[in-house]
């Protein structure tokens, strides 16, 4: 008699039978109450309900938590586990729930359609807990393979120790060195055609960023260094032809200051980035604290997996093309607003010389980052993260720590929401486009800049970050002219010039 009873209570009809349990498969539980399982049901429903409510709440009010743990490996080898785990765990619940809910008796036909009904449902659950693991493992990838333990990677110039429960506490600036490496398979060596020093205020994510150029000559060393010991007027030669002079050059010192003395910081993953990071903290009067290195070859591709970034064009800019042996480009960029380029475009309009100077490509490279870094929104993350996880690990080389990531995520968040500027370098009043730049006044072009946020009043007073050097007496006694600093969106703006290159 009760057996009857149960089975009466069952839904006979296929209608009914499929929507409870598609029902079952939305509300996990509802499906095995229906079906007379009423406590195991409840059970599952409130389980389900509970971990709906949880996840809101992390979801709304830890999210910067959420977004730090997302760089540790060991919470995401967790996290993969887990979605896992619960992926089957649903699917148990809907096959069990329509068994509970099926007939005792009924055709073969009604029950072939019911299992394949089942076998959709577990499917639309599974595809997407597949891909969540996917994009789990993808993220733990890359961020073992691009960001060392602070113990199991050598850097020669980063801080030692890291103040892993407040990173920022006695840091008021980070300042990061930003490279564009010029690797192709067609040169020899590395050329660091790009050098930007990105410097963040910790407590707002306001950036400044100060672009130096590519040709720069006696770049400076600390004088506790012990490369000041063999240029200790900066990194040149007098009496060079123009040939002879790019090897010393500031895009030369990469390759060409490591190769001359292998070893001479010390223990290094990265000689060269040490390098530059010394000589260029030394060149702008600010220590830089970590590197970030950009392989030029898999630049396109982290474009391409963002879906290209947004860009105004304001002039001509030349794909290829050499203006030295006047062989004019086969492809322009032409001008325009808004435009969505893809990664091939991308990094013409960064790195194009053919009729233009270092100051338009700097301009247009500090656009590039700023797209870049509109482009990283969470839509795009979440839909695209494979891709891009994947040209990350092509693209990137760093000695960023990973202890550091948590903390780095959350300053990131206020990048992303504060204001990035550009610092005006006046080449001419501090003569970097001269053999002998005057490196005392871009230091104090420099200060000024990153003192007048917003521009001050008074006369500026001595730098009171900890970080920035003692300066060295230079020969030169040019005043250092203000130093204001742009905002990228005015910077980056549609303004056609009407001067184009041909």
């Amino acid at each position: 008699m009760g057996s009857a009873r149960a089975t009466a209570k069952r839904p006979r009809s296929m209608p009914k039978l499929l929507g409870f349990t598609l029902l079952g498969a939305l509300l996990p539980g509802l499906g095995l109450i229906v079906g007379g399982r009423r406590k195991t049901g409840a059970f599952v429903l409130t389980l389900f309900l509970g971990l709906v409510g949880l996840g809101a709440y992390v979801g709304l009010t830890r999210r910067d938590e959420v977004l730090a743990a997302a760089v540790v490996p060991s919470r995401l080898l967790i996290t993969s586990v887990a979605i896992g785990v619960l992926a089957f765990l649903w699917i148990v619940v809907v096959v069990a729930s329509h068994r509970s809910l099926r007939p005792a008796t009924g055709g073969a036909g009604g029950r072939a359609f019911g299992a394949f009904f089942v076998g959709v449902l577990c499917f639309a659950i599974a595809a997407p807990a597949a891909v969540g693991v996917q994009s789990v493992l993808a993220q733990r990838t890359l961020v073992q393979d691009v960001f060392q333990a602070q113990g199991e990677s050598k850097s020669a110039t980063r801080p030692t120790t890291v103040n892993v429960r407040d990173p920022w506490e006695d840091k008021p600036r980070l300042n990061l060195l930003l490279l564009g490496g010029d690797d192709a398979p067609s040169r020899e060596g590395v050329r660091t055609d790009t050098v930007i020093v990105a410097s963040i205020d910790t407590r707002t994510g306001n950036t400044a960023l100060v672009s130096l150029p590519r040709n720069l000559t006696f770049m400076p060393f600390p004088e506790d260094s012990p490369l000041h010991r063999f240029y200790p007027n900066g990194y040149g030669k007098e009496g060079l032809g123009l040939e002879e002079r790019l090897e010393w050059m500031l895009t030369a010192m990469y390759q060409n200051v490591p190769a001359a003395h292998p070893g001479i910081l010390g223990p290094s993953d990265n000689e060269g980035a040490d390098v530059l990071k010394q000589s260029v903290g030394t060149a702008i009067g600010l220590k830089l604290d970590y590197y970030l290195q950009v392989n030029l070859q898999s630049f396109p591709e982290i474009v391409d997996a963002l879906g290209g970034i947004r860009v105004n064009v304001n002039e001509r800019v030349a794909m290829g093309g050499v203006s030295s042996a006047h062989i004019p480009p086969k492809e322009w960029i032409e001008p325009g607003p808004n435009q969505l380029l893809d990664g091939r475009h991308a990094l013409w309009f960064a790195r194009g010389r053919y009729g233009a100077d270092d100051d338009q490509r700097q301009v247009r490279q500090r656009c590039v980052i700023k797209s870049m870094v509109d482009a990283a929104d969470p839509q795009t993350l979440v839909t695209k993260y494979k891709a891009i996880a994947r040209a990350g690990r092509n693209l990137l080389r760093t000695d960023i720590p990973q202890e550091l990531l948590p903390a780095l995520v959350q300053l990131a968040l206020k990048v992303k929401s504060g204001t990035v500027s550009n610092v005006t370098l006046d080449s001419d009043k501090l003569r970097l486009k001269y053999l002998h730049p005057d490196y005392q006044a871009l230091r104090d072009t420099v200060e000024k800049a990153l003192e007048s946020t917003p521009p001050p009043t008074a006369t500026p007073t001595s730098p009171t970050t900890p970080s920035t050097p003692t300066r060295r007496p230079t020969t030169t006694t040019t005043t250092a002219p203000p130093g204001p600093t742009q905002n990228l969106a005015d910077a980056c703006a549609y303004n056609p010039n009407g001067d184009q290159p041909s």
